[in-house]
C-alpha cells in the first residue's frame, strides 16, 4: 500500500486505534496525544509500501505506547533515585555533555528557534505549551476557546517547521550526528 494509502487507513482506524490505547490504561488525553503522535511520524515516513498497513499501524500504537511506559519508568528511576539523594551507582556518572556536545547542542536549538520564529503568534504558543508546557491538546484548545481540531493543526505547522529545520541540520557537511 502506497504512503497516501498508509495515511488513509490510518485516518480510517484512529477512532479503532484510540479505543486500543484506551484499553491499555491511557487517559483519553494520552491517547489523544499519542494518535497525534503517529500522524506526525506517519508524516514524515520514509519507508516503502505498506503490504497490511492495518497491522503495521496497530504495532506502530503499540510501539509508540511501550516507548512512552519505558521512558515513565526511566523517568520514575531518575526521581527515586535523585530523592534518595544519589546514593546509587548511577549517582557517580558524569551525565553532563561535553564542550563540543553543549556547542553542537546550542547551535541546533538556535536553528530549530530561529525557523519556530516563523510562525505565527498562536502557532508558537500552542506548540510551547504543548512541548514545553506539558499542557495537553484538549487543555490548551479550551484555554484558547478553540476546537482540539485546530491545535491539532497548529501542531502540525509547528512540526513540519521543525521537522524541516532538523533535515538541514541533518544534510550539514561534517554534522556530528549523521549516522546516530
Amino acid at each position: 500500500m502506497s504512503e497516501g494509502g498508509l495515511k488513509r487507513t490510518f485516518l480510517d482506524l484512529r477512532p479503532a486505534l484510540t479505543r486500543y490505547l484506551l484499553m491499555r490504561g491511557l487517559s483519553q488525553e494520552d491517547a489523544d496525544d499519542l494518535i497525534q503522535d503517529m500522524y506526525l511520524k506517519l508524516e514524515s515516513y520514509q519507508g516503502g509500501p505498506v503490504g497490511e498497513p492495518s497491522a503495521y499501524l496497530y504495532r506502530m500504537a503499540h510501539n509508540l505506547l511501550l516507548d512512552r511506559r519505558r521512558s515513565a519508568a526511566r523517568r520514575i528511576r531518575r526521581e527515586e533515585e535523585w530523592s534518595a539523594g544519589g546514593t546509587g551507582v548511577v549517582s557517580h556518572i558524569d551525565l553532563r555533555p561535553s564542550a563540543e556536545e553543549g556547542l553542537i547542542a546550542r547551535e541546533r536549538l538556535k536553528v530549530i528557534t530561529n525557523a519556530l520564529r516563523v510562525l505565527p503568534e498562536r502557532t508558537r504558543d500552542i506548540f510551547w505549551r504543548f512541548r514545553i508546557g506539558g499542557q495537553t491538546q484538549k487543555v490548551i484548545a479550551g484555554e484558547l476557546g478553540v476546537s482540539k481540531s485546530a491545535v491539532e493543526k497548529h501542531l502540525y505547522r509547528a512540526y513540519h517547521i521543525v521537522a524541516a529545520a532538523k533535515a538541514s541540520l541533518d544534510d550539514e557537511p561534517g554534522d556530528a550526528t549523521i549516522g546516530e
